[in-house]
């Protein structure tokens, strides 16, 4: 398991703007994608981050694996400053990013060859390459495919083969960025459970961009970010019990939390921040006891 109780990740006063560029090459307007942006992550965590097209959210997960540098404010991952160039392979070994579409990230014509990919590029010796393909297949549970081509699997599978070819580079962290976009809901069950079951056994710290409301509910952490800003934090109980706040930045909540605040603004006496099935059916056995009594 990895270590907890530190951070991982530490952000203050996050800033960046996207210019846009004339054809003399001069600078004719800027878009600011990330405003003075605080963003503290605990070695083991699982935090979500939400928000709407153009909020921010993929912008900050490119600051944390130094595909993009902060225009203003310091971030540092794993205890190395994003700017500084020397600490690039230290950082990018340390934060794995999955991206939305699989066949981005998939190169190799073979399902293990693929997963072997990365540890090869940076010098692994050829038994320990092997070892770890395999462990990272069975992490994901795609072991059985292993002899595939990956343009024989589904979107799901492949986005499982994608997150193998991360952790078979042992990361610390995985920033997905909406990894499930592209996926049907099936495909969308699988690489989250898959995500899940990385973090609580193998305790890797996970970030997870989305935009799918149930993805978050066990998260540790959800950040909600506006307009460049965060604008919300809290555990996925905390943030989904404010329905209406939500509604406001053009947000949603699960489907049966919704249910649930529409049954309490109905007049029955159900808790705020409903997050399962589960959940709204003994908030309802409790009601239907209490009309008995």
């Amino acid at each position: 398991m990895r270590e907890k109780n530190r951070n991982i990740i530490e952000g203050q006063g996050l800033t960046y703007n996207y210019l846009h560029y004339d054809e003399e090459g001069k600078v004719d307007a800027s878009q600011l994608a990330l405003d003075h942006v605080d963003l503290n992550v605990e070695a083991g965590q699982f935090i979500a981050i939400l928000g709407h097209n153009g909020s921010g959210k993929s912008t900050l997960a490119k600051q944390i694996n130094a595909l993009l540098l902060p225009g203003e404010g310091t971030l540092y991952v794993d205890g190395n400053d994003t700017r500084d160039e020397s600490k690039l392979w230290e950082i990018r070994q340390c934060a794995g990013m999955v991206f939305q579409n699989p066949d981005n990230q998939i190169i190799a014509s073979v399902v293990e060859e693929d997963v072997g990919f990365g540890p090869e590029n940076m010098g692994v010796p050829t038994k320990e390459i092997w070892e770890r393909a395999e462990k990272a297949l069975r992490a994901v549970d795609m072991w059985k495919y292993r002899g595939s081509s990956p343009n024989r699997l589904s979107g799901g599978q492949k986005q499982r083969v994608a997150i193998a070819g991360v952790i078979a580079m042992k990361p610390k962290c995985i920033v997905l960025d909406e990894p499930t976009a592209m996926l049907d809901p099936g495909g969308r069950k699988e690489v989250i459970e898959t995500v899940r079951e990385l973090n609580r056994q193998e305790g890797i710290t996970v970030i997870l961009i989305t935009h799918y409301m149930e993805e978050v509910i066990h998260a540790d952490r959800v950040i909600v970010m506006d307009s460049a800003k965060v604008v919300m934090t809290g555990t996925p109980r905390e943030i989904f019990s404010q329905v209406e706040k939500l509604r406001d930045l053009r947000l949603g909540v699960p489907q049966v939390t919704e249910l649930a605040w529409e049954l309490k603004k109905a007049g029955l006496p159900i808790p705020e921040g409903i997050l399962t099935i589960e959940e709204l059916t003994q908030a309802l056995d409790r009601v239907r006891a209490g009309c008995r009594e």
